[in-house]
C-alpha cells in the first residue's frame, strides 16, 4: 500500500433555491439522490457524500422509499451524512445562537433517522466565515471543519490545512478545497491527474469531485473513469472517502499545522447590503423567535402554558431555512426573494400567536383596571432590569367630538409614580381625539410583566401655531449636547460630558459608484461618492410631504416632550428622497436616528456618513460570539448588531446599533453604513462578458422603493461603552412588548424567569431542550473577560454561581424534576 493516499469526495451541490424557486429544488434532490443511489449500489468502492437535512426531508417526504434505501446504505457505510447542519447558511449574517440551531435541528435530524453524528462540518458554498463559528463547532461535537471560499486570491492562509483558533481560544482543524466542490461531467479522472501533478510532493489529500450547483453528483463515465485511474495508479493509493477520514490522519500531526486567528473573510462584499427586505426580515424574525422562546419558556416554568414545541420548530424552520447562502445574502432571483419573505412572515406569524397566549396568560396575574385606569402592560424578556424608551397606542372609552377639550394621558409606574411622558402623532390619521400614542421613559424589572397606568386629564387643545413654532436646533440633556445644522439638515455636533464624538456633517446619506452584480464579486469596497442627498426646497419638501400648503420648512421638530424631541429633515438625489428623523433624549447620552429611503437610483449604493472624531481611531463590531477588531480600512465589512469607533488613546468609544444592517467601511475614523445597493437579480458575472444585463428592456433591480432603517449613537468612556453594547444592542433589537390591556385579575402575580447579576454577560437564549425535561440557560460573555456571576430562577427558587471565561459560550440545564443544575454542551448532552 502506498504511502500517500489521496481522498476523493464525491458530492453534488445542490442549492434549494437560487436561480430557482424550492419545488424545482425538492425536484432535483430527487432525482439527484437517486441516481446517486444507484451508483452506491452498483459501484461496491464508491462512497456518496452529501449534506443539509432540509433536501433529506423533502425526499423523506415526496419519496420515501427511496429515503428507506439511503438509510440502508449508510447503515452500509456506503452513503455519508456531510456536515450535519440543517442547510448551508450565510456564514456571516446569521447570530451566534442561529448558527447554534442550524447545528442542533440538522443533527437531531440525522441523529434520529439516520443513526449517525458528522464530526466534519462542511460549508462549500458560503461567502465566507465568521470567527466565531470555531467556538461553537467544538462545542457542538465537531473536530474539523471544511469550506472553499474565499479562495487565494481572496485571502491569504499560511497553508489549506490550518488550525482555526476562535475568540475563546478554542480550536479547530479546517482545510480549505482551493479547487473548489465540483466538477464537469465527464472530467472527473483529468481532475484527479491534474490535482496528483500537482501535489507530488504531499503525503496526504482530499479532493472534492461531483456535478454540482444544480444537482449532479457521480456520473457512470466519470466513476469507471476513476476506477481505471485508481487502479493503474502506484505512488497514491486514490479512495472514495468521507472528510473524517481525511481529518482522521490529518489529526495525527497537528505539530506540523500553522494556527490561524482569524475570520475567513471576505468574498462577496456585496451580499452584506444586497436584498436588504430579506436582512431586515431575517432580523426581526431572528428577534422575534429568541424573544418568544424566552416568554414562552417563562410561562412553561409557571406552569400557566404547555411548552409549545411543535409551533416552536415549525417558524425555526422558517429561519434556519431564509439564512441559506442565496436567500439571506441577497444572491437569488424574484421569486425567491417573494418566497423568503413569505416564508419569514409565515414563521412571524406563528410567533405572534404564541406571544399572545404567552402575554394574556401571564397578564392573569396583574389586578383589574381601577375605574378611570388605562393599563399599560410592558414584558420585559431579559433578565436583567432595563431603561427604555416606551412607545405604546392605546383606545380611549369613546372618541372625543368636543374641539374645545382635549384629552391629555397621564403616566404612573406600578407605585404611583409619576413617569416621564409625552403624547406623539398617533399611527392613524383620524381627525378627531380618539387614538392615543404615548411615549414613556421606563424602568423595567428583569424578566417579568411591568404595569404602568394611563389617565386622561381634560385640557385645552394646543392652536396650530403653537404647534408649528420655530424652535432652535440645538438641544441638550443632562449628559449630551446636539446641534443639527438648519442649512444642511445634518448633525454639527455630538458632545457627552464636554467630549465631542462627532465632526460636522454626520449623517449625511452618500450615493457611491456601484455594479450591477448582486455577489460584488469583483470588488472589495464600495467608496467612490458620486454624490450625496441635499436638503429639500420648502417647495419640493411640501410636494414630497404630500401637505396642502406649498411650502413647508424641510427641517423641523415634528415633537417635543419631557422624553424627547423628534426633528424631522428631507433630503433628495436624483429620482430618490429620504425622510430623516433624529429622536433626541431629555435624559441621558443615546439618540436614535431613522433612514426612511425612497431609492430609485440603479448601478448606485447608498451608505450613512458617520464621521467620527477620532481620526487615528480603531473599528470594532459584534460579530457572531465575539467582537472583531477590524484593519482592513477602506475595504467593505460585515458586522452584527452594533459597530463602533475607538480613540486612539482608548479612553472614548462612539457606539452604533442597527435594526438590520450589516455592510459597512471604516477609514480615518468615518464610519460609512451600507443601505442600499441596486443590483440586478442574480447577475452573475462570467469571465469577462459584459454587460451583466440586457440592454433591449427594463430589468428589475433589487431594493428599489420604500426602505427604513434604525440606528442608536452612544458616546462615552470606552470602558463603560464597550462593556455595555452588547447588551443595550440586543434590547434595541429584542425590544420589550408594550400592550395597552385590561388584565381580568383571576390569576397569580407571575414571579420572575431569570435574574443575572452584573451588567455585562448577555443571556442568548432561555429555553426548554429538545428531548428532556430541562430549562436551558445559554450564556455568553462578550468583551473577553473572565466574569463570575450569579444566575436566580425565582419560579424555581434555584441560585447558582457561573464561572465565564472570555468570549465564553456556556449553557448551564436545570433538570425540573430534580432541581439539578449542570452544565451541557451546544448539542444539549450532559457534560
Amino acid at each position: 500500500m502506498s504511502a500517500k493516499t489521496l481522498h476523493l469526495i464525491c458530492n453534488a451541490h445542490l442549492d434549494p433555491v437560487w436561480l430557482w424557486e424550492w419545488e424545482e429544488g425538492a425536484g432535483e434532490a430527487l432525482s439527484t439522490f437517486r441516481a446517486a443511489a444507484q451508483f452506491c449500489e452498483e459501484y461496491g468502492e464508491f462512497v456518496f457524500n452529501h449534506n443539509e437535512a432540509v433536501l433529506y426531508k423533502w425526499v423523506e417526504m415526496y419519496e420515501p422509499e427511496l429515503f428507506s434505501r439511503i438509510q440502508n446504505l449508510v447503515k452500509e457505510r456506503k452513503w455519508h451524512i456531510l456536515g450535519g447542519w440543517y442547510l448551508q447558511p450565510d456564514c456571516n449574517i446569521p447570530n451566534g445562537e442561529s448558527f447554534i440551531r442550524q447545528i442542533l435541528h440538522g443533527k437531531l435530524y440525522f441523529q434520529e433517522k439516520f443513526g449517525v453524528e458528522p464530526k466534519t462540518a462542511v460549508n462549500f458554498d458560503p461567502f465566507g466565515h465568521t470567527r466565531g463559528l470555531v467556538q461553537i463547532l467544538k462545542k457542538a461535537g465537531y473536530t474539523s471543519y471544511l469550506f472553499c471560499r474565499p479562495d487565494e486570491k481572496h485571502l491569504t492562509l499560511p497553508a489549506d490545512d490550518f488550525i482555526w483558533v476562535g475568540y475563546d481560544g478554542s480550536e479547530i482543524l479546517a482545510h480549505r478545497a482551493r479547487h473548489h466542490y465540483n466538477s464537469e461531467r465527464g472530467k472527473a479522472r483529468e481532475r484527479v491527474a491534474k490535482w496528483l501533478d500537482e501535489n507530488s510532493e504531499q503525503r496526504r489529500g482530499m479532493l472534492l469531485w461531483g456535478i454540482g450547483n444544480h444537482g449532479g453528483g457521480p456520473s457512470r463515465e466519470d466513476l469507471d473513469q476513476l476506477r481505471s485511474l485508481i487502479s493503474e495508479e502506484t505512488d497514491w493509493e486514490i479512495r472514495h472517502s468521507r472528510p473524517e477520514d481525511y481529518f482522521e490522519a490529518l489529526g495525527q500531526n497537528t505539530d506540523e499545522l500553522p494556527r490561524y486567528a482569524h475570520d475567513l473573510n471576505p468574498w462577496a462584499v456585496g451580499c452584506y447590503t444586497t436584498m436588504a427586505l430579506v436582512k431586515q426580515k431575517h432580523r426581526q424574525l431572528e428577534n422575534t423567535y429568541f424573544f418568544t422562546e424566552k416568554m414562552v419558556s417563562h410561562a412553561s416554568l409557571l406552569g400557566i402554558m404547555d411548552y409549545p414545541r411543535k409551533e416552536l420548530r415549525e417558524a425555526l424552520e422558517d429561519l434556519l431555512f431564509c439564512e441559506f447562502h442565496d436567500i439571506l445574502p441577497g444572491s437569488s432571483i424574484p421569486q425567491v426573494e417573494a418566497y423568503a419573505q413569505q416564508r419569514m412572515d409565515h414563521g412571524l406569524e406563528i410567533l405572534a400567536r404564541l406571544r399572545a397566549r404567552a402575554f394574556f396568560t401571564m397578564a392573569k396575574g396583574e389586578k383589574k383596571a381601577d375605574e378611570g385606569e388605562f393599563p399599560i402592560l410592558v414584558y420585559n424578556p431579559h433578565p436583567y432590569s432595563v431603561r427604555e424608551i416606551i412607545c405604546c397606542e392605546f383606545q380611549p372609552q369613546e372618541p372625543n367630538f368636543n374641539p374645545e377639550i382635549f384629552w391629555l394621558p397621564e403616566v404612573k409606574d406600578s407605585g404611583g409614580k409619576a413617569v416621564p411622558h409625552q403624547l406623539e402623532k398617533e399611527s392613524s390619521n383620524i381627525s378627531v381625539d380618539q387614538r392615543k400614542r404615548v411615549v414613556f421613559q421606563a424602568e423595567l424589572r428583569p424578566a417579568q410583566m411591568n404595569r404602568f397606568s394611563c389617565r386622561m386629564k381634560e385640557v385645552k387643545p394646543k392652536s396650530e401655531k403653537k404647534k408649528h413654532k420655530k424652535t432652535s436646533l440645538k438641544f441638550s440633556s443632562d449628559k449630551a449636547e446636539i446641534s443639527i445644522s438648519e442649512k444642511t439638515g445634518l448633525v454639527e455636533k455630538y458632545r457627552v460630558n464636554g467630549v465631542d464624538f462627532l465632526l460636522p456633517g454626520a449623517f449625511q446619506a452618500l450615493v457611491i459608484e456601484d455594479y450591477p452584480d448582486p455577489w460584488g464579486m469583483k470588488v472589495r469596497a464600495f467608496r467612490n461618492v458620486l454624490g450625496s442627498f441635499v436638503l429639500m426646497s420648502r417647495k419640493e419638501a411640501a410636494l414630497f410631504a404630500g401637505v396642502s400648503v406649498p411650502e413647508l420648512e424641510p427641517i423641523r421638530v415634528i415633537e417635543e416632550g419631557d422624553v424627547r424631541t423628534v426633528v424631522e429633515a428631507l433630503f433628495k438625489y436624483g429620482h430618490s428622497a429620504i425622510c430623516q428623523m433624529y429622536k433626541i433624549p431629555k435624559q441621558g447620552s443615546e439618540f436614535e436616528v431613522e433612514v426612511r429611503v425612497l431609492w430609485q437610483e440603479k448601478d448606485r449604493m447608498l451608505k450613512l456618513s458617520v464621521p467620527t472624531a477620532f481620526e487615528e481611531g480603531k473599528c470594532r463590531g459584534q460579530v457572531a460570539c465575539g467582537v472583531e477588531e477590524f484593519s482592513r480600512d477602506e475595504e467593505e465589512l460585515v458586522a452584527q448588531k452594533w459597530v463602533g469607533v475607538v480613540s486612539s488613546d482608548q479612553k472614548y468609544a462612539l457606539t452604533v446599533i442597527n435594526s438590520g444592517t450589516h455592510g459597512f467601511d471604516y477609514a480615518g475614523g468615518e464610519l460609512r453604513h451600507s443601505l442600499l445597493r441596486s443590483a440586478a437579480y442574480a447577475a452573475h458575472p462570467v469571465e469577462e462578458r459584459m454587460p451583466l444585463v440586457p440592454q433591449d428592456r427594463f430589468e428589475k433591480r433589487i431594493d428599489q422603493g420604500e426602505r427604513a432603517f434604525r440606528f442608536w449613537m452612544n458616546g462615552g468612556e470606552a470602558s463603560e461603552r464597550l462593556s455595555h453594547i452588547d447588551r443595550e444592542a440586543l434590547v434595541k433589537n429584542e425590544n420589550p412588548m408594550a400592550l395597552s390591556y385590561f388584565p381580568p385579575g383571576t390569576g397569580e402575580r407571575a414571579l420572575p424567569s431569570l435574574q443575572v447579576s452584573g451588567d455585562i454577560v448577555q443571556v442568548s437564549a432561555i429555553k426548554m431542550a429538545e428531548q428532556n425535561d430541562w430549562l436551558l440557560i445559554r450564556l455568553f460573555e462578550p468583551t473577553g473577560n473572565e466574569r463570575e456571576i450569579n444566575c436566580i430562577v425565582p419560579c424555581l427558587d434555584l441560585n447558582f454561581d457561573v464561572s465565564l471565561n472570555g468570549f465564553e459560550i456556556k449553557t448551564m440545564a436545570v433538570d425540573l424534576a430534580s432541581r439539578k443544575i449542570f452544565k451541557v454542551d451546544l448539542m444539549e448532552r450532559k457534560l
